[in-house]
């Protein structure tokens, strides 16, 4: 897992459209960047919905909303279309990405050891840097806990300029 005040590290990845997406697109931007294990399951379901049900205000704050699974960009289209998911989505198949982030986790299915996900998320400055991590995730609340300590990371970097 990367530590607060390190340099996110630089990535490029397909989204749901099957376009490119990179983080140095969104250089000057606060960014939301979070790992979660698949596509149309209960809990990822959940994570996703309730970001959606507040993007507004995430967009509000001026700040990108990034979801990464190992899922394909077609996969990851039909559950944003199902959902109404007004987010980017993107596919890291390879889960090299994931592995840089901390977010790549072997896990243990029917007594296969099996490559999985870590929910994780990071919310990155505009100047590229880890802000925030969260290493423990409830799906079901972890969107209005983002958003609160989003107003305060805003609030905090506005004084430090000042």
């Amino acid at each position: 897992m990367l530590k607060v005040g390190r340099k996110a590290p630089l990535f490029t990845l397909l989204d749901q459209d099957a376009k490119s997406q990179s983080l140095k697109e969104y250089k000057g931007q606060w960014v939301l960047l979070y790992f979660y294990p698949k596509d149309d399951t209960p809990g990822c379901t959940t994570e996703a919905c309730t970001i959606a049900d507040i993007y507004k205000d995430f967009k509000r704050q001026g700040t990108v909303v990034l979801g990464v699974s190992k899922d394909t960009p077609k996969s990851h289209k039909k559950f944003a279309e199902k959902y109404s998911l007004p987010f980017t989505l993107l596919s890291d198949p390879t889960m090299e990405m994931m592995d840089t982030y901390g977010a790549k986790a072997e896990k243990s299915m029917y007594g296969k050891i099996v490559r999985g996900t870590n929910r994780i998320t990071y919310i990155i400055n505009p100047e590229g840097k880890i802000a925030k991590v969260y290493a423990e995730v409830d799906p079901a609340s972890h969107a209005l806990q983002l958003l609160t300590d989003l107003k305060q990371l805003k609030k905090e970097a506005k004084k430090e300029a000042v």
